[in-house]
């Protein structure tokens, strides 16, 4: 799949989403095959300030490539700047975040709120491509509401302004996360542009990926919520869709490997109590759904120190391990 002349491997992507696509999240999924990943959104306003927490949502590695940085704001000058700052610090994609439903986001005439407006954006994504050579994607949503659905209207604006993808969450902002995707919408907006447009919402299984390409003709799938506790998804996903094989899931001593992975990898990047804090949610989402889990996740959140959570952690999996090899429920 090409956007502009940045030629991608395969159609799967790695959703940009706050609190959880930080630089070591990125790495780890990076192992099961996505194309391009994307950080967490990061304030335009932030950038162009020099606030030291917004640029740590650019660090990045070798490793990290493409990478795709997600940026907010409502002005079109302020976001213009941000598309530098972005291109000068070495992204390969710039991606305006149009959908997002946080208050405190909306409040600042950002995200969702946008899609309100189709002429502020088209001023915004004028201003953002006469900034930046890179290609540029937006990420956008149904509509404000179920009864304000102008997703047509506002793809159209951001083809007219010279962006390169659109990237489609076919929910309302209103709407949230809850409720289901509309993929119609997807179909819909794919038949009215020249430009790619990739689907995202409710894929949490390989067979879904497929379904909604074979149902909205769109190029590409970005998976969000459905790799938190679960990045071989992401596998599964690009594996289906080469050659339709099925995955088994993974085994517990994969998902241990995986925790410890993920854990070490987050203490070494952001030290151990920051890191520790950041993988927390993680290790939650990782055990959702195994026996004892939830024990287990009432007791894990108490412990501090790293080898302490190693050690609690192995010992969890391994008394899965040894009740199912002796057929006994814990």
């Amino acid at each position: 799949m090409k956007i502009d002349n940045l030629l991608l491997k395969n159609n799967v992507f790695l959703a940009p989403m706050a609190g959880i696509t930080d630089l070591v999240f990125r790495l780890l999924v990076r192992k099961f095959g996505p194309s391009l990943c994307f950080t967490e959104m990061v304030s335009a306003n932030g950038l162009v300030r020099g606030t030291e927490n917004s640029y740590r949502y650019l660090e990045s590695m070798p490793g990290d490539k493409p990478l795709g940085v997600q940026i907010f704001g409502s002005d079109p000058g302020v976001l213009s700047e941000a598309a530098k700052i972005v291109t000068d610090r070495g992204a390969d994609l710039v991606d305006i975040n149009m959908g997002c439903p946080v208050k405190k986001v909306l409040k600042t005439g950002a995200g969702g709120i946008l899609m309100r407006d189709p002429s502020k954006v088209a001023v915004i994504l004028q201003s953002i491509r006469e900034a930046t050579s890179l290609p540029v994607t937006v990420k956008i949503r149904s509509g404000w509401s179920n009864e304000e659905i102008n997703v047509l209207e506002i793809a159209r604006v951001v083809q007219d302004c010279g962006v390169d993808a659109v990237v489609l969450h076919p929910r309302t902002v209103n709407q949230g996360f809850g409720g289901r995707a509309d993929w119609r919408l997807i179909a819909r907006v794919k038949k009215c542009l020249n430009i790619p447009v990739v689907g995202s919402g409710d894929v949490r299984r390989p067979e879904d990926a497929q379904r909604m390409l074979d149902m909205t003709g769109c190029d590409g799938v970005m998976i969000g919520r459905g790799v938190l506790g679960n990045p071989w998804i992401v596998r599964d996903v690009v594996g289906y869709l080469k050659n339709k094989n099925g995955f088994s899931p993974p085994a517990l001593e994969e998902r241990e490997d995986i925790i410890n992975h993920h854990l070490n990898m987050s203490v070494r990047f952001f030290g151990e109590k920051a890191g520790l804090r950041k993988f927390r949610k993680h290790l939650l989402w990782y055990t959702k759904g195994l026996k004892g889990s939830s024990r287990f996740r009432e007791t894990v959140v108490k412990i501090d120190g790293k080898e302490s959570l190693l050690t609690m952690v192995h010992d969890y999996f391994q008394s899965i391990s040894e009740n199912e090899e002796t057929g006994r429920c814990l």
